[in-house]
């Protein structure tokens, strides 16, 4: 057990180690602990009499983690996100969304989820404050995982490390071109097909473009004549006639259907061929957030 006596490791000398971990610089690590560097220094060199090892080699000019250190700081990371969790019990017994929470989203899903149903959580939950978080999904998992965040919206499958999930929607995919000049259309459009199209997709990193292979059921071996790092961009490219794309059916109001450049066609492939879900460490204590929003999402996607 931890406690703050002396003699024993307190939870301020890890706090402070995290710190410094996370900027390799003492000053700045205090500066965000809110303490002197004096304090902070003191702290730590008492931290390392007590565990008998160097946790850091520091001169005036740089901070290195010492191999001991590494094994320490991974198991001092999982203390402090179980005392954050700990410190939230206070706050199991409130109604859901009182207290604030901080939710990670995925680039493809932000832009196309969040004016759809921040007006309901709006109207459910009036005095919800959540503080929207945008990253890639495997930075997600390991914030929620260290506690950076409370939860995070992820497009499935995806690995999520053992954390929790609690999808509230599914879709499929939609192939994008530009309008042919006839003006043809079509509803649906094979793999088959699509092999033979030039097709675009987001570049590597982004979990929608692995989506869309499986569900096209090609590979990165097929060649694409061009990569981007936002579904603006590919359909921007696409109206430039470069090649179509493939976009997830939560985006197509946003994106396509008000423009008449564009044709849209769904994916004829067993689907639906991504899942959006809620991911969730499995000790954080206000599973009723996760819940009502969970609710809340769904409901507000299903009334679009």
């Amino acid at each position: 057990m931890i406690y703050g006596s002396v003699g024993m490791i307190s939870i301020k000398q890890i706090r402070y180690a995290l710190a410094v971990e996370k900027t390799l610089h003492f000053r700045k690590a205090a500066d965000n602990c809110a303490v002197s560097q004096s304090a902070l220094s003191t702290a730590l060199n008492e931290l390392e009499v007590q565990l008998g090892f160097q946790v850091f080699e520091r001169d005036n000019k740089k901070v290195l983690v010492t191999p001991m250190g590494r094994v320490f700081l991974e198991k001092a990371r999982s203390v402090s996100v179980q005392m954050d969790d700990i410190g939230r019990l206070r706050q199991v017994d409130k109604a859901p969304l009182s207290s604030p929470i901080t939710v990670g989203m995925i680039p493809t899903i932000a832009p196309y989820l969040l004016p759809v149903v921040l007006p309901s959580v709006a109207a459910r939950y009036p005095h919800a404050k959540l503080r929207i978080v945008e990253a890639q999904s495997q930075d997600l998992v390991e914030r929620v995982k260290n506690g950076a965040l409370d939860t995070a919206v992820l497009a499935l499958p995806y690995d999520c490390d053992n954390l929790l999930t609690f999808p509230f929607w599914q879709e499929d995919f939609f192939w994008v071109a530009p309008r042919a000049s006839d003006g043809k259309t079509r509803e649906r459009i094979t793999s088959e097909e699509l092999a033979h199209e030039n097709l675009m997709l987001l570049s590597e990193g982004h979990c929608l473009k692995d989506h869309a292979l499986a569900a096209c059921q090609l590979t990165n071996a097929v060649s694409h004549t061009m990569s981007a790092t936002s579904l603006n961009t590919l359909i921007q490219l696409v109206i430039a006639g470069f090649g179509s794309t493939l976009v997830p059916e939560m985006a197509l109001d946003a994106l396509v259907t008000k423009d008449d450049r564009l044709v849209c066609a769904r994916l004829d492939e067993p689907g639906p061929h991504r899942k959006i879900a809620f991911i969730m460490r499995a000790t954080y204590p206000k599973l009723d957030n996760i819940q009502a929003l969970q609710q809340v999402f769904t409901a507000a996607l299903n009334e679009r």
